[in-house]
């Protein structure tokens, strides 16, 4: 049995950081040439967004990043995980380049340095610019293309200070999300084939940009895929119940993960898709299989699943209606979330580096008072949730880092300003940032390296 106890250190290796996302908190959605993304465009369609809110100021931390990273030094953070806009550099998604675009990325990395901040840069995290979806985004192979050269542009300009790269976030997310249930931008309800065939597609470019790290990266560069994928936990820790959450996690992300490290897509998903499967052109899963050097999982729900009856490999359980949930809906605090979905991955996969690259919880009404947000809910999210991470490296699960989702308050896409992440609290009408009580705990962990 592990003589690793919670209270004793994390590794002196494991990285802790807070994670945001360009089209979140950049506002400046206009500006120095920056193109439409969908999301600006789908914002402004009455009734798709809470509120009717915009991403056109945001945070505004376009103009206000030295100040976020001087707050991220007071508090502790030494890694930071944040997006490239797409639109802000190619306008149209391909075309001309915009130097100012690139000149903003120049200026806020070069502040990260000064304020001692590691970037790790997701590539693509859905602000699709809007002319490729006038061109049919990402059900489109040209939107592929488009991606490489982008992929290629951002590793060439920016791989001598940044070395941590992500490709993709959450391809369920602008595929699925956005093309078939229509709930995210541009909010399009299409067939299954065509959404399997925007799977594909968002696969390729996930192999464009582990190229363009390889070739283009230099030095010290290492890639990976951040999936949220679908997590399953055992209703037991007992050998039936545990076999059953992993069958379970094998059929149910056998698109993404599955494709990726199976070189294609199994037979058994392929009979279930059947007459919908995407159109696969030879040589496109000798790039979609591209090694990576870590994988990236954001984790915030799960399914309880056990053993099941009559035959069956498994049964998933619904979950009690009070049962606990943040406000976002889909959240249902789960903390073995955390470390099952690593574990999983660490024993179908082989993955021998994890990085956790979003955790966190979604509230409503969080009003400064006196001074002080006291978010003791998010506090309790984040010191259950380490726990688990804890847990699963003391099992031997290779989790080599944890950032937290969100360092601040920010868009949150269909949900508007209404519902907030971040550990500071940011007044959208003022745009004061204050730390919340949660920021000061997360201080605290990073410093101590434990799980106070």
């Amino acid at each position: 049995m592990s003589t690793f106890t919670y209270s004793s250190p994390f590794p002196p290796s494991f990285v802790f950081g807070v994670a945001a996302a360009s089209a979140q908190i950049e506002g400046a959605a206009f500006a120095d040439g920056k193109g439409e993304s969908v999301w600006d465009r789908f914002a402004r369609i009455p009734g798709k967004v809470a509120g009717g809110d915009t991403l056109d100021v945001a945070c505004d931390h376009y103009n206000r990043f030295d100040e976020d990273f001087a707050l991220m030094k007071s508090l502790g953070v030494k890694h930071y995980r944040l997006s490239i806009a797409w639109p802000r550099l190619y306008p149209q998604g391909d075309g001309l380049l915009n130097q100012a675009g690139l000149d903003f990325y120049h200026r806020l990395f070069a502040s990260m340095a000064r304020h001692g901040i590691t970037p790790w840069v997701t590539l693509f995290h859905w602000d699709l610019p809007q002319s490729l979806e006038d061109r049919g985004g990402w059900t489109s192979r040209g939107t592929v293309d488009a991606f490489a050269r982008y992929a290629e542009t951002v590793v060439k300009a920016f791989g001598g200070v940044v070395k941590n790269w992500i490709t993709l976030n959450e391809i369920r997310c602008f595929t699925w999300l956005a093309y078939g249930v229509g709930s995210k931008a541009p909010g399009r309800k299409e067939s299954a084939a065509v959404v399997n065939q925007t799977f594909h597609h968002a696969l390729l470019c996930h192999g464009h940009a582990v190229r363009a790290v390889r070739e283009h990266g230099g030095v010290g560069a290492r890639v990976g895929l951040t999936d949220n994928c679908d997590v399953s936990v055992p209703v037991t820790e007992t050998p039936a119940d545990i076999a059953a959450a992993k069958a379970w996690f094998v059929e149910k992300n056998a698109h993404i993960l599955g494709a990726i490290h199976g070189k294609g897509y199994s037979q058994v998903h392929l009979d279930r898709v059947g007459a919908d499967a995407p159109t696969v052109q030879p040589g496109d899963f000798d790039l979609i299989s591209e090694p990576t050097d870590f994988l990236g999982l954001n984790i915030y729900s799960a399914s309880y699943v056990r053993a099941g009856r009559n035959g069956q490999p498994y049964e998933a359980l619904a979950l009690p209606r009070h049962y606990p949930r943040a406000d976002s809906v889909w959240l249902n605090l789960v903390p073995q979330a955390i470390y099952w979905a690593p574990r999983m991955c660490h024993e179908l996969y082989g993955h021998a580096s994890i990085f956790i690259t979003e955790n966190g919880c979604g509230y409503d009404d969080e009003p400064v008072v006196d001074g002080e947000v006291a978010d003791l809910h998010r506090r309790d999210y984040l010191r259950n949730h380490l726990r688990e991470v804890h847990r699963a490296i003391a099992d031997g699960v290779p989790i080599d880092g944890y950032f937290l989702w969100s360092f601040i308050d920010n868009y949150e896409w269909e949900d508007g300003y209404q519902r907030r992440f971040g550990i500071v609290h940011c007044d959208f009408r003022t745009l004061k940032r204050t730390p919340k009580l949660s920021a000061g705990y997360y201080a605290d962990v990073m410093r101590t390296r434990t799980v106070v």
